[in-house]
């Protein structure tokens, strides 16, 4: 049922492997200016937030920001250039491979090269800082990162498909994807809102993802509001991804 999602996922892989140490030095250097800047910059200013150290706070937010957005760059950049560049779709108009096989391929794909990434990141940020985390946290984690992989993953599904222009690609994640995952309390938190406008961030996907992966890792517990959030947000974009592809291969 899923041979033709594991195919893509395979190619997607064999190709991630080309370039695995460029790739992995370049995704690193990112979160890793942020934590130098927010983590040393601010550690004088920010000793402890929620009874933890300030690194400590802020080391989950960017392994989890490291992870979904190589979801959401794998699915958009990769859709974007099959269907421009090597007209990978028209291929796939004359193939058993359906438009289910395709969306779940590239969730899966972006899920595991996210993971593969996350994990970079984490090594670094163990050999630097003091973060560490029970290893029981793990799997209620992980349930909230492949939430996140999969929204992130449909979205950039749905840029690869629509956008023509590559740079629109950027605008989208510059514009719309950054600002949300800095307003989802990584490196501040949330109690630093006006009472007001609160509950609206707390409602954020964002917020419920990056929130509630911090919390998760770092005491094990879970909210079960967040998950709904992320599970309803997933299903979602799912819908919007098979939708927006299905007319787009039918063109």
């Amino acid at each position: 049922m899923l041979r033709g999602a594991l195919s893509i996922v395979w190619r997607d892989l064999i190709v991630l492997r080309r370039s695995l140490f460029s790739e992995l030095l370049a995704v690193v250097a990112s979160p890793l200016t942020l934590f130098f800047a927010f983590g040393f910059g601010l550690k004088g200013y920010i000793t402890a937030v929620d009874g933890v150290p300030y690194a400590v706070f802020i080391a989950p937010g960017l392994i989890s920001m490291t992870a979904v957005l190589a979801a959401f760059e794998e699915s958009a950049w990769s859709m974007w250039f099959h269907r421009r560049v090597q007209k990978t779709i028209e291929e796939y108009r004359v193939t058993p491979i359906t438009v289910y096989d395709i969306v779940v391929g590239k969730l899966i794909s972006g899920f595991t090269q996210g993971g593969i990434k996350g994990v970079a990141v984490a090594v670094v940020i163990f050999l630097i800082t003091p973060f560490r985390f029970p290893l029981q946290n793990l799997s209620i984690y992980l349930l909230f990162i492949a939430l996140g992989s999969m929204i992130f993953s449909c979205l950039g599904t749905i840029c690869g498909t629509v956008m023509d222009k590559p740079e629109n690609i950027g605008r989208i994640q510059s514009v719309v994807i950054m600002p949300l995952i800095f307003m989802s309390g990584i490196f501040f938190p949330l109690s630093s809102y006006p009472p007001s406008i609160l509950p609206v961030i707390r409602l954020l996907p964002s917020t419920a993802l990056f929130e509630g992966a911090r919390t998760a890792l770092l005491s094990g517990a879970s909210s079960m509001l967040s998950l709904l959030i992320l599970g309803g947000t997933a299903v979602v974009m799912f819908a919007l991804a098979v939708v927006v592809f299905n007319r787009k291969i039918e063109e």
